[in-house]
């Protein structure tokens, strides 16, 4: 291709983006120190990635009860708030721009993160699912249901956590309300049957996504502020989808537009739901002529998907993970319709530099 979409500049509120080309948030497990805080080689790895329209860091915890992966880096001590100033400083030395994603795994966490207590969530329902620990895989517990206090301080931790974005230097924050974690176990009938304020109805369903929007725009702008969805999410981490999964996501989407976010991030379905009763195939086809803001999709595009999904007007900007592991110079590879690496699953949560930040870029490849 010529002229491609996704080599255009897009505006982001008050942000310009070089390209349409974003990375998407990737939980790397390098942070394996006691302080949780990201160091030298999340410099680098975030540097080597700057080309990058907008950078989306892997989630970051907002408290220690939101942990649920290990070596995760979190947003809610100062040292973590110093170690992410490196990372953004590093990637605003290139140029580039870069959001940190607010994390809290609810259910999907283990009680070896919690000195034996258990994690959080809207009810006590088991995910069937495997935490990622120290020891390994384990099988995820039956957790302990919110109490109304909870959920207010957690609102609180989110409003926190985006506040220390704002000193480590961040260009904005993204609210992880997707992939089956907490504010989307809140959506969804099937992990939340409270009965309060909080439970029941879609809109009660849905409230606590609007007051840690309404919370954290109270410390930093509004159009600084993205949103993550995942609408279609069946059959991983205990997520199943009923009658009211989507009309659920078709209200908190038009009620966005009350807001004037920086964007709205959506995925496309990860595995196969065509044969799911209820669920939607394309989500940018349905919710592009919905949401009025910035809309940026996500998950298994390539470049000429990516470039057609632009022309097309079905979203702003396209999120790449995978393919920015192993070519963290994804942009420059684009420009010149260069053949991408192949990236190594085996090091995708392991410790260290290796599959982290020795993949090379492409004029070390063509020198070889």
């Amino acid at each position: 291709m010529n002229k491609q979409p996704l080599l255009e500049k897009l505006q982001l509120g008050p942000i310009e983006l070089n390209n349409r080309v974003v990375m998407a948030p990737m939980t790397r497990s390098r942070a394996n120190n006691p302080e949780k805080t990201p160091f030298d080689i999340h410099v680098e790895y975030y540097r080597q990635r700057a080309s990058a329209g907008l950078i989306i860091s892997e989630g970051s915890q907002i408290s220690t009860k939101a942990v649920g992966y290990i070596n995760t880096p979190g947003i809610h001590t100062a040292a973590q708030v110093e170690g992410w100033k490196k990372v953004t400083q590093a990637v605003h030395e290139e140029g580039g721009k870069i959001f940190i994603q607010l994390w809290h795994v609810g259910r999907m966490s283990h009680p070896d993160f919690h000195g034996g207590e258990l994690p959080h969530a809207p009810s006590a329902i088991n995910p069937h699912s495997k935490s990622f620990t120290p020891q390994g895989f384990k099988e995820t517990v039956t957790p302990k249901e919110m109490t109304i206090e909870e959920i207010k301080q957690t609102i609180l931790d989110y409003q926190k956590a985006a506040k220390n974005a704002m000193e480590a230097g961040f260009d904005g924050v993204e609210i992880h309300s997707s992939n089956g974690y907490l504010l989307h176990q809140f959506f969804n009938r099937t992990s939340n049957i409270r009965t309060d304020e909080y439970g029941g109805s879609i809109e009660n369903r849905a409230k606590i996504l609007f007051e840690v929007i309404d919370a954290i725009k109270e410390v930093m702008p509004e159009d600084r502020i993205g949103v993550r969805l995942n609408p279609s999410l069946h059959g991983i981490f205990g997520m199943t989808m009923d009658e009211e999964t989507i009309p659920t996501f078709d209200y908190i989407i038009e009620k966005l537009n009350d807001y004037k976010l920086s964007y709205l991030h959506l995925s496309e379905p990860f595995n196969d739901v065509s044969d799911i009763p209820h669920a939607v195939t394309q989500i940018a086809h349905r919710y592009r002529p919905v949401y009025k803001g910035t809309l940026i999709i996500n998950a298994s595009f390539d470049q000429e998907r990516g470039n057609q999904y632009i022309l097309e007007g079905l979203a702003d900007a396209v999120a790449y993970g995978k393919p920015f592991i192993s070519n963290p110079d994804l942009v420059e590879r684009f420009a010149e319709n260069a053949p991408l690496a192949d990236w190594d699953t085996d090091t995708f949560y392991t410790p260290g530099e290796k599959g982290f930040t020795d993949y090379p870029k492409l004029t070390v490849s063509k020198s070889i």
